[in-house]
């Protein structure tokens, strides 16, 4: 099954805080990680924003003030996060769950170098686009 073999490490605790916008994972090896609900929307697994392959990304904008609603577990493998923007189709499975927490300053520096280089921002969402699908599949 995805994101568990006998290595995975699972959270021991896992704390929603809305006021300060963080998820806490705690470890039994004491590790312990604060990832923002911003870092968490902007890496979502989901196919909608991750592609079907390398090169097809959306980069995530304008999620600076997006909040988790709530945790819901998916099986014994993986959370899903409601987020206030409505996007709840991501699935973080425990090893991708460690991995953000283990690479999120260099993962969150990258996100950061990709929004300035392609002009976009923190505060302006331009990737949530209406239900209605069609064109060329180009975004302009």
């Amino acid at each position: 099954m995805a994101g568990l073999d006998k290595d995975t490490p699972i959270p021991t605790d896992i704390r929603l805080h809305q006021k300060s916008r963080i998820v806490e994972l705690a470890y039994e090896s004491g590790e312990k990680f604060e990832l923002s609900h911003e870092f968490l929307r902007v890496f979502t697994p989901s196919a909608e924003a991750r592609g079907h392959g390398p090169g097809q990304e959306t980069l995530q904008t304008g999620k600076r003030e997006v909040s988790i609603e709530r945790i819901e577990p998916v099986g014994t493998y993986a959370l899903r996060f409601v987020f206030s923007d409505g996007h709840d189709s991501g699935l973080y499975s425990w090893d991708l769950l460690y991995n953000l927490g283990v690479h999120r300053d260099t993962l969150w520096q990258d996100y950061l170098d990709q929004l300035a280089a392609r002009g976009a921002s923190r505060d302006v969402d331009t990737t949530t686009k209406p239900a209605t699908h069609g064109g060329c599949g180009h975004s302009h």
